[in-house]
């Protein structure tokens, strides 16, 4: 199943995709769609797939990008946080903010929390997943290194762009993940190639914090990480999930001088 958020007439709902028509399901993403017809999805607004109350990202989780940068795998994953407000939908644009100089894409597997996750054993892990879709953990990768610390740099708004759609019928083990700029293809692996897979992953997390529903895991990304430029369309994609397109735009000014950075 295809799952996501949706606004249409009657405003915005979570909704399952089948086709071209897009079902209500009242009763949340387990629930059971509404009776009745549905709507067709052109004349909808499709919006982020899910609504994480945190985005909980695994660095250097990827053997060709650990590679790539000289750095020895990690004897156990690599935590940060970016908050819920970076996430944004497809199509929709990444903000390149003005205080940094250099901002990169970074494709990844995202999974999406189906339910409360605290403690939870690795071979029970996938009993605690909704589904799975693409993102792209966006960093200012300039701040990164002036910082010495990675919350600056992956919290801009903007900077976690999700979607199209939660996939809930999906093997992570070995999907192919591909990301392009203006349509020139940057990075190309497998998810067979994670350091720590995502049922480890979301067990080793819920050791340390409680995972709520919709909570999202960004799963690490593969090598060939690199720059984006103002007005670039950046796409990920995930086989078996699709694509996920947003644009890179300046950060207008706040003291309204009509300024624009890139």
């Amino acid at each position: 199943m295809r799952l996501g958020y949706f606004e249409g007439p009657d405003g915005v709902f979570r909704g399952v995709v089948r086709g071209e028509t897009v079902y209500p399901l009242p009763d949340g993403f387990y629930g059971a769609p509404a009776a009745g017809s549905g709507y067709t999805l052109a004349n909808l607004k499709a919006l982020a797939p899910c609504r994480p109350s945190k985005i909980v990202c695994v660095g250097l989780n990827y053997r060709d990008h650990a590679a790539e940068l000289g750095y020895p795998l990690p004897g156990e994953p690599v935590l940060f946080i970016k908050p819920s407000t970076t996430v944004i939908a497809d199509g929709e644009a990444i903000i390149y903010p003005a205080a940094a100089t250099r901002v990169d894409y970074e494709a990844e597997l995202a999974v999406v929390v189906g339910k409360t996750a605290s403690k939870v054993n690795p071979e029970a892990a996938a009993d605690y997943i909704l589904g799975y879709t693409g993102a792209n953990d966006v960093t200012a990768r300039d701040l990164q290194q002036k910082d010495g610390r990675w919350t600056r740099a992956k919290s801009y708004d903007t900077f976690c762009p999700l979607g199209p759609y939660i996939v809930t019928e999906f093997d992570p083990s070995d999907r192919r993940i591909s990301l392009y700029v203006k349509g020139e293809r940057k990075q190309h692996s497998s998810t067979k190639h994670l350091v720590f897979d995502v049922y480890t992953l979301l067990s080793f997390i819920s050791q340390i914090m409680t995972l709520n529903p919709e909570d999202v895991i960004l799963t690490g990304t593969p090598a060939g990480v690199g720059p984006l430029k103002f007005g670039d369309k950046v796409t990920v994609d995930i086989q078996g999930i699709g694509r996920l397109s947003n644009y890179i735009v300046a950060e207008v000014d706040n003291n309204n001088t009509g300024a624009k950075f890139c």
